[in-house]
């Protein structure tokens, strides 16, 4: 069985976007910046709800080859054009690069992925990461708190018919008074 992780920036007050889809706040430190490379290297699919694929799918492929980039971006860029996707959508045609279109039913098919064999799955997109949060497919959560309150927009959490209990995994402080919080869901 697969293990599927929730991991996302998250405002002090819960939102993973501020209103009008702003995600200025969540800037990283270099630090930062390496613990999402190394997590996506270490990534064995991850799952995109459509608007987050969007914003990756319309800056990593080509972020390498961009005047100035860093190594850190180029080191990113490639393994983020490695790591197999999923994307989910009803409204999306196609994807390219090293991704596969799902226009059915997500849950049915995260089921599906998380039975198999493999390295980790993280999950990413608030309407896709909440049908699985609902249909308690998620294994672990995965905060990256930053110390801004945005007042909106669009949160981490979902609304849940009934509670989930966590065992606190990991903490760590990263410059700018970031906080990351993993957490594994008991059984």
């Amino acid at each position: 069985m697969r293990k599927l992780t929730f991991a996302m920036n998250m405002s002090l007050d819960g939102y993973i976007a501020a209103p009008g889809d702003d995600l200025g706040w969540s800037v990283p430190s270099d630090e930062l910046f390496q613990w999402w490379s190394d997590r996506v290297a270490a990534t064995g699919l991850a799952l995109y709800g459509r608007r987050l694929w969007e914003t990756m799918s319309s800056h990593w492929p080509t972020a390498d080859q961009q005047p100035g980039a860093t190594p850190a971006a180029i080191e990113y860029a490639g393994r983020w054009r490695d790591m197999p996707k999923v994307v989910f959508s009803a409204t999306t045609g196609t994807v390219d690069g090293n991704a596969r279109l799902v226009t059915g039913d997500a849950v049915t098919e995260i089921t599906r992925l998380k039975a198999g064999d493999g390295d980790p799955m993280d999950i990413g997109g608030a309407t896709l990461a909440a049908a699985a949060m609902r249909a308690g497919l998620i294994d672990e959560y995965a905060i990256v708190a930053h110390p801004v309150l945005v007042g909106g927009g669009t949160p981490f959490f979902t609304a849940l018919d009934n509670w989930v209990n966590l065992t606190l995994m990991e903490t760590r402080t990263f410059p700018d008074g970031v906080v990351l919080t993993r957490y594994e869901t008991k059984p």
